[in-house]
């Protein structure tokens, strides 16, 4: 095969992919085993062309995808992969660099100081900070957490009951103690039950998974302050919503944080994987990854990324944010953002008013709390219906007990007849 010969077939086979994709079932409709079965238990003798490639995408792959590039994705944390961020991708796999030292592969370790420097900017974040590249939240916050035990010598590190599982994850693996810290009404870590005993950290979230709660991050990193404790906010989600001047709000406090991440992959419509990780402190990450091997020793006077997180090697992800943020710019950013908001708050306002329904959670940003005025079989029974449908994909979790559906925008692609057509969906079943 060649690019020039099979090329065009795969960009033509993701451009049809992208305009027929809201036609698709959201949720994948296979069993458990089912696309292993329809594939050769053995790889091929000989080479096969890359048309058959194509034709098992679209057989046997597909119906094993669940569509997160769907308008009517409404789970978790919906997103999307933008075109830009689709053929920078390709430009990024085409180049192949590996970055783990300035000079092998001095554009990419440059771009993404310059890509950071960007976000940083159009999310209105402190000057200064040291960013970094990771693929995930998760391994971001591995990273933040290992420069915090460096960086205070304590084995413990609170969270509030609402964190995300990775803060836990990361914890046990870095021999660490996970301390759960109660909340309040409002689902936010109630500060005034911080415990901060031989404390390494606290996680402050901004924007928690179940409910985009927001933590009260001042109040917080008083306590940080005055027990020599690390302070991490993870704003994977709702730190891109920072591009809009009106949801700062909920950055109050982040600039005296130690470390912060925030996921383009998530509400800035990067495709997967790209988390960016700031600190204020990235001595601290230095003294927690930096081995330089003599074969790695080079002479250079040049910073190498690879000294601030686990990974030695590192792929080219700064280039499809850069193109993102060069293509959508500012304003682009705002109106997607904005218009996520706008549609969440107008479902959520179709809830409020529909008798038999009740929101469950305050809407601080794209996500919707709910469910039926019924027992949590009943709503648990009509999540799985609507899922099993592939009209719509939505979550759910549990708030004080009880089973809670949960409907998340953040797809460029979604309108308001997506979210019109959720609701309706919603009430038929």
């Amino acid at each position: 095969m060649s690019l020039r010969e099979d090329g065009p077939a795969a960009l033509d086979w993701a451009a049809r992919y992208l305009e027929r994709v809201d036609g698709l079932p959201v949720l994948a409709q296979v069993k458990p085993g089912e696309i292993r079965a329809r594939l050769p238990a053995s790889p091929p003798e000989r080479g096969e062309p890359f048309a058959d490639v194509l034709r098992d995408l679209d057989e046997v792959i597909l119906p094993g995808i669940t569509h997160w590039q769907s308008p009517r994705f409404f789970a978790y944390f919906a997103n999307s992969a933008s075109e830009p961020g689709i053929l920078a991708e390709l430009l990024a796999a085409t180049l192949n660099a590996v970055a783990f030292l300035w000079r092998t592969s001095p554009a990419s370790t440059e771009l993404e100081a310059v890509t950071l420097d960007w976000a940083a900017q159009l999310l209105g974040l402190p000057q200064g900070w040291h960013g970094h590249i990771e693929d995930t939240a998760s391994v971001s916050t591995i990273a933040a957490l290992a420069a915090a035990r460096e960086a205070t010598g304590g084995h413990v590190v609170v969270c509030s009951e609402e964190a995300h599982s990775s803060v836990e994850r990361a914890a046990r693996l870095l021999g660490l103690e996970t301390r759960k810290v109660p909340i309040d009404d409002e689902f936010r870590l109630d500060a005034e039950s911080l415990d901060l005993t031989d404390a390494a950290a606290v996680v402050a979230t901004v924007g928690t998974t179940s409910t985009t709660a927001v933590d009260p991050v001042p109040a917080i990193a008083d306590a940080c302050e005055e027990n020599d404790v690390w302070l991490h906010v993870d704003a994977a989600y709702a730190g891109s919503a920072w591009v809009c001047p009106e949801l700062r709000w909920s950055q109050a406090g982040v600039d005296r944080a130690d470390s912060l991440v925030v996921n383009p992959h998530k509400w800035l419509f990067t495709p997967m994987d790209c988390s960016l990780l700031w600190s204020r402190k990235p001595e601290a990450l230095r003294a927690a990854f930096s081995l330089v091997p003599e074969y790695l020793r080079t002479g250079d006077e040049a910073e190498s990324l690879s000294d601030y997180g686990p990974a030695l090697g590192r792929r080219f992800r700064s280039l499809k944010l850069w193109t993102v943020l060069r293509c959508y710019g500012r304003e682009g950013l705002q109106a997607r953002i904005r218009e996520h908001v706008r549609l969440a708050e107008l479902f959520e306002g179709w809830v409020r008013d529909e008798p038999g329904w009740e929101l469950c959670a305050p809407r601080r940003f794209s996500v919707v709390c709910f469910r039926r005025d019924a027992g949590d079989e009943e709503n648990e029974a009509l999540l799985a219906r609507i899922n099993a449908s592939g009209e719509i994909f939505i979550s759910h979790t549990r708030l004080n007990g009880r089973y809670v559906l949960r409907l998340a925008i953040g797809n460029e692609r979604t309108t308001e007849d997506d979210v019109r057509r959720a609701w309706d969906v919603l009430r038929r079943a």
